[in-house]
């Protein structure tokens, strides 16, 4: 597996900000729950709260993650398949990359959370996790870039927004009524248990129809990749995310009123908030890595951001809070309250080794 984009085209800031995401979700997530079960102060509840996702409107913190992770797959895209998209040659094997990046996706989203590893049809779910809706972002971005004009682009996400909002509110949910945007009344919950029968996560989220946000999403960062990749002048770059970003934020509160912000159900309010605010925090990553110049911070970030699947995988595969308990176990006789959040700490530590080893050594997996 290789890299699609050569080390001396990657943008720092980009790379920096897919690890600050997947260091809050295999990191800062358990970390500040554990902590707050440990200290239990107003300080420590509100950040362990952050970490959670609402019951169902609203938005809290953790609720970028996801969308983080889609969009920067998106800002890369234009780096990744530049050369394909201005070149007159065989696309074939543009299709057969994007085929097999789909396919080995769905496969690790099947052992992450489609518990796969089971071996027991009766708890395998065919679609119930990140990986797999950014295997359906990528490839409907990645053919837009490739055989679409800019404008073309544009109107795609639109019209992404537009249809998956009426999918939302206007089809009837047999024994229901009229769809709405609420748990077990929503058309797009309906359809998935409709077509996955057993085989459906079980959960209030929606994955099937809402591959339409997956894919505005991810097309939202890939325009952000393209304002990057071609701006000259970096600090327009930056003004130019920031109003991006503050108008995704804006439009996405204002079509919430009518339309609310639900993550399970990945309406389409909730992408235009939350790509607002991943275009906001590209600028801010942007401005301080690539502008300012301040680089040795990044260090870290990188070494969990150019290996970000091969962590996202392993953290969910093995529990590395788990295996650290055979290191430190002897601290929690002298910090019981504190010992789940060393462990957490600990256990992060020991899968930052193995990132870093594989950093050190040039491996970087990629499907």
């Amino acid at each position: 597996m290789s890299a699609g984009v050569k080390q001396s085209e990657r943008i720092q800031s980009i790379d920096a900000l897919r690890g600050f995401d997947m260091l809050c979700i295999i990191f800062l997530d358990h970390f500040f729950r554990n902590l707050h079960r440990g200290v239990d102060t107003p300080v420590t509840g509100f950040l362990a709260n952050q970490f959670t996702h609402p019951e169902w409107y609203g938005f809290h913190f953790y609720d970028i993650i996801m969308p983080l992770f889609l969009f920067v797959v998106g800002a890369v895209i234009p780096y990744s398949l530049s050369k394909i998209q201005k070149g007159s040659q065989n696309l074939r094997p543009l299709y057969l990359r994007l085929g097999r990046r789909f396919l080995l996706l769905f496969f690790l989203g099947w052992i992450v959370q489609g518990n796969l590893l089971d071996l027991d049809s009766g708890t395998f779910a065919i679609f119930s996790n990140t990986l797999q809706a950014i295997a359906v972002g990528y490839v409907v971005a990645s053919l837009a870039y490739v055989h679409m004009s800019r404008k073309g682009r544009y109107i795609l996400f639109v019209v992404c927004l537009i249809l998956y909002a009426l999918i939302l509110t206007v089809p009837n949910v047999p024994g229901m009524g009229r769809s709405e945007i609420l748990p077990d009344r929503s058309f797009a919950i309906y359809f998935d248990r409709l077509v996955m029968g057993g085989w459906d996560d079980g959960t209030q989220y929606s994955w099937l129809l809402t591959g339409l946000g997956f894919a505005a999403t991810t097309l939202s960062g890939l325009f952000a990749g393209e304002i990057i990749r071609e701006g000259v002048d970096r600090p327009k770059v930056v003004r130019t995310l920031l109003i991006w970003g503050v108008a995704g934020v804006a439009l996405g509160l204002v079509w919430g009123i009518w339309h609310p912000i639900v993550k399970k159900l990945w309406t389409s309010s909730f992408v235009l908030f939350l790509s607002g605010i991943c275009f906001l925090l590209l600028a801010l990553f942007y401005w301080i890595i690539d502008v300012k110049g301040y680089k040795r911070w990044v260090f870290p970030l990188k070494v969990i951001g150019m290996n970000a699947i091969t962590a996202y995988v392993l953290s969910h595969v093995i529990n590395f809070r788990v295996v650290s308990e055979y290191i430190v176990y002897g601290l929690e006789q002298y910090m019981p309250a504190l010992y789940p959040a060393i462990t957490s700490v600990a256990g992060f530590g020991l899968l930052y080794l193995l990132l870093w080893y594989m950093y050190r050594n040039g491996t970087f997996v990629r499907v």
